[in-house]
């Protein structure tokens, strides 16, 4: 079975947080709080079929 694919909500370097797909360089959105990243990756990951990756200002996974 393939691993599935997942929406990670991750701090931006330039400030703020971004909404990135697994594997991507890029991220398909930021936003000033994480609870609106948060928020739009819920909906994307409905979307899509996958999964909800949150990580704190240090980086390490909070919660899946």
């Amino acid at each position: 079975m393939a691993a599935k694919k997942s929406h990670h909500v991750v701090k931006n370097p330039s400030g703020g947080w971004s909404v990135k797909k697994s594997g991507a360089s890029r991220a398909s959105s930021t936003f000033d709080t994480q609870k609106d990243a948060v928020s739009s990756a819920k909906k994307i990951s409905q979307n899509q079929g996958t999964k909800v990756v949150v990580h704190g200002r240090d980086g390490r996974i909070r919660k899946k």
